[in-house]
């Protein structure tokens, strides 16, 4: 018999095996692995929320051909064949699949046929259905991993119940400056900024009709404003005003350190154009960072490390998490409360990010100063803010985790990982379940299914969003041909803590 003549054969034989019920032989009667298949991305045990773009995957066995079934709670199956070890799913298939399978799982069961032609099958493994939907959109700056080149670098965007996928923001409209800290207002994507800087240099707004060139460095500012956390109000945006420098190691630890020489806390009424400093009564001088507010906007948090003028000993500068009280109608702060002593520790705390429900907060902890993405040993831990208990999370593995993104539920986080080759970042879900336990994270799936093994480029701070951004690369370009509108400084301002 010709060679396609028995491949022919051998699906009829192997669909007649999945397809027919009571005759013999049987399924059950094929050798069996002992084992789960090999797949890649490995999304076995995974937890998925009910509107996920098809999970697509390669398996990385021996065989000639394979044959995946996968079942519902409900009896709906769906069957892909291949001769490669690809398979890929059908949007309609995929989407019945998901909808069948709500507050369940999904079977998967995967035959093959080796060289010598015989059949056999593996242990069937499953997909957990949450019911819970993640937010459908998410957005990630794109760019090579390295810190010698900025020359292409894109804000993408993607639907996650697809594969649809484009591009927002694109340097090359903007004479190649750097674009970065693309961030959004209660993930709404007609709320959003992002930083460039360059000749184009300035903060783009989007309000979901336009887009607006800023200078939110005003005359009294002695360093431009970054790591913007918008008030849930909307009303303002926190910054941290930054003095950073890089510095070079011949060493495999740390080859990269980013680090900062001054650093403080500024906060910006986008209906007055007004910049206000974040004032203490503090006696000892600190560098502040990465403020994120609590989703009723009373709180400030924020990283904070004593200060220092001296960055080549920069394993000694250690960041601790605190946050300072917020009077939204004066516009005042209280006195600085200390949530993690991560010196305590011998450790540095960056990243902190509250949950939609106000009970958790998540941040990065690693060995020193606050740019986590350069620490191999980053891992992402969580505080219950009720009773101040932290713990490691289970999601982290023995590469870098460090930024991280809720869902406007609070059911679902990302997170950007370097676990697939200690290089590249990707982003990252799991479930985040009402008790605080997490699921089996899973990469973003992707419709070509070798893609992170080929793409040598990183996703870097991957955030949610309830919907699409409408503008696109030419309106950001178009914007960056205007005069930036310059924020007006405040003055000094006293804090609640001072009167």
């Amino acid at each position: 018999m010709k060679k396609n003549t028995i491949g022919t054969v051998v699906w009829i034989v192997i669909s007649g095996l999945l397809l027919t019920a009571g005759c013999k032989p049987s399924v059950r009667d094929l050798p069996d692995a002992g084992r789960e298949p090999v797949i890649e991305p490995d999304y076995s045990g995974v937890t998925i929320p009910p509107n996920i773009a098809p999970m697509n995957f390669i398996i990385k066995e021996e065989g000639k051909y394979f044959i995946v079934e996968a079942s519902s709670v409900n009896g709906y199956s769906k069957t892909v064949r291949s001769r490669n070890g690809v398979i890929r799913f059908s949007r309609g298939s995929w989407k019945k699949l998901l909808s069948e399978s709500i507050g369940d799982s999904i079977s998967i069961n995967v035959i093959s046929e080796d060289s010598k032609g015989t059949l056999g099958k593996y242990n069937t493994f499953s997909l957990f259905v949450a019911k819970e939907p993640v937010d459908p959109w998410i957005s990630y700056r794109l760019l090579y991993p390295g810190y010698e080149s900025y020359k292409q670098i894109v804000i993408r965007q993607r639907n996650i119940e697809s594969f649809r996928e484009n591009s927002v923001v694109e340097n090359q409209l903007l004479k190649t400056n750097c674009v970065n800290c693309h961030s959004f207002c209660n993930n709404d994507p007609d709320k959003m900024l992002i930083h460039v800087r360059g000749s184009v240099g300035g903060t783009y707004f989007y309000d979901g009709k336009k887009v607006t060139r800023m200078d939110l460095k005003a005359d009294g500012m002695k360093f431009g404003a970054v790591y913007p956390a918008w008030h849930p109000g909307g009303k303002y945006i926190a910054f941290s005003s930054n003095s950073i420098v890089q510095s070079f190691h011949a060493s495999q630890e740390y080859n990269v350190e980013v680090t900062d020489l001054e650093s403080s806390l500024v906060v910006y009424n986008t209906e007055t154009n007004i910049m206000l400093p974040v004032d203490g009564s503090d006696t000892i001088s600190y560098m502040e960072t990465f403020p994120e507010w609590s989703p009723d906007g009373k709180y400030l948090y924020y990283c904070r490390a004593v200060e220092t003028k001296d960055t080549s000993d920069f394993k000694r500068i250690k960041y601790d998490l605190v946050r300072k009280a917020f009077d939204e109608v004066s516009t005042g702060f209280g006195k600085a409360e200390l949530i993690f002593d991560a010196r305590s520790v011998d450790k540095s705390v960056s990243f902190p990010r509250v949950s939609p429900d106000g009970k958790y907060l998540i941040f990065t902890l690693h060995n020193n100063g606050n740019f986590s993405i350069w620490h191999k040993e980053a891992d992402l831990y969580l505080i219950d803010l009720q009773t101040g208990k932290t713990e490691k999370m289970s999601v982290n593995s023995d590469e870098t985790e460090s930024w991280h993104s809720w869902s406007s539920n609070g059911r679902w986080l990302m997170f950007s990982s370097k676990r697939g080759d200690g290089l590249t970042a990707r982003p990252y879900f799991a479930y985040f379940g009402p008790d605080g336990q997490m699921g089996r994270p899973f990469v973003l799936p992707q419709k070509d299914t070798d893609l992170y093994r080929r793409m040598i480029k990183t996703f870097n701070r991957p955030e949610f969003m309830t919907g699409r951004i409408k503008a696109d690369p030419r309106d950001f370009g178009r914007a960056s041909g205007t005069e930036a509108l310059k924020a007006r400084w405040g003055g000094a301002k006293v804090s609640s803590a001072d009167k």
